[in-house]
């Protein structure tokens, strides 16, 4: 297979927003070096960290110009050295830095190969929205059957995940998403849908947990809206999982814990998580293929736009238009 030398790729030439996402044709073909494979990309995944990277709110995030994008699926075209599986000719998905163009280097241990079943698009999400949601549900919000969860963003790809997860474990959930994506919501299973932009968010959730409050919180909405995420929470027992924020920062301080909010706060970082808890991701990979293979979690197919178009995908995903996973095809 003759792999060219330049490649078409979106560049992102500043951090003021997608809007300064430029296509270019002649951006270099990686070479994988040891450890690492390069994939053909047949679809990248859009995610809200592309739109924080691109506003320069990515925390250690890259620095223009940079090629975007980090999840995509895609055929093995070449393999470094020290790399036996997977090998030439696999379908993987994976995460690696430059996804939104024709060709992307993926580390060989994280490359996940791609159900036979499965189309590339839908292969989208098992490696960054899927492992999320079961992380803040599971090892890190310690979710049990019985128990009451806040999902913010509920029809959004993460949340869609959280929302049919947290139902399979046994817990009464309360999605979050604008007024238009309520059906969706409720489609996946979700006991009740609270507009996400109600000023009185947190009274609505304490409303319907008989003044408790939610067991578990997870938490995507930042800015303004998380201060009404612990006030939704439960006190002292209450979990609340952050890993988004979307609405930008917001902050809590020691005093806000000891005499406002007292609940569990717990930051979530995938990357991190795998980086820094491998067994507890080995662990967590192990009971995602489980639900995959038992049909709780099911392929669904993304909103698929252009290469070209990839400024306007994020803007899109910034501006709440959307409802699902979103994807580039170059």
């Amino acid at each position: 297979m003759t792999i060219p030398t330049t490649m078409r790729a979106l560049e992102q030439t500043s951090l003021k927003g997608p809007q300064d996402m430029r296509l270019v044709s002649d951006a270099a073909v990686p070479t994988p070096g040891a450890g690492e494979v390069l994939i053909r990309v047949e679809v990248a995944g859009v995610n809200f960290a592309d739109v924080s990277k691109a506003h320069g709110l990515f925390g250690d995030g890259p620095q223009p110009p940079y090629v975007a994008g980090f999840e995509a699926v895609g055929e093995i075209v070449a393999v470094g050295e020290e790399v036996n599986i997977p090998t030439v000719g696999a379908r993987v998905v994976g995460v690696g830095e430059g996804a939104f163009a024709e060709y992307l280097l993926l580390p060989a241990a994280g490359a996940v190969p791609v159900p036979d079943d499965w189309t590339a698009a839908q292969a989208l999400g098992m490696v960054v929205n899927w492992p999320t949601a079961l992380a803040a549900l599971k090892p890190l919000g310690r979710i049990a059957a019985g128990e009451t969860v806040l999902i913010h963003a509920a029809a959004g790809a993460t949340g869609q995940a959280a929302v049919v997860m947290a139902k399979h474990y046994g817990a009464v959930v309360i999605g979050t998403a604008s007024a238009g994506k309520h059906e969706t919501v409720r489609a996946l299973g979700a006991d009740y849908v609270v507009d996400s932009d109600a000023d009185d968010l947190a009274e609505q959730v304490l409303g319907l947990t008989t003044g408790i409050g939610a067991d578990l919180v997870l938490e995507t909405a930042g800015g303004a809206a998380f201060a009404a995420s612990l006030q939704a929470a439960r006190r002292v027992l209450g979990r609340v999982v952050v890993f988004g924020l979307a609405g930008g920062e917001a902050t809590v301080s020691n005093g806000d814990l000891v005499y406002k909010h007292q609940i569990q706060l717990i930051g979530l970082n995938i990357g991190v998580l795998i980086q820094s808890a491998p067994e507890v991701f080995g662990a967590l990979m192990g009971e995602m293929m489980r639900l995959i293979a038992s049909g709780v979690l099911v392929p669904s197919e993304p909103t698929v736009y252009a290469l070209a178009d990839g400024a306007s995908a994020l803007t899109d995903l910034e501006t709440r238009k959307t409802v699902g996973k979103l994807a580039l095809r170059p």
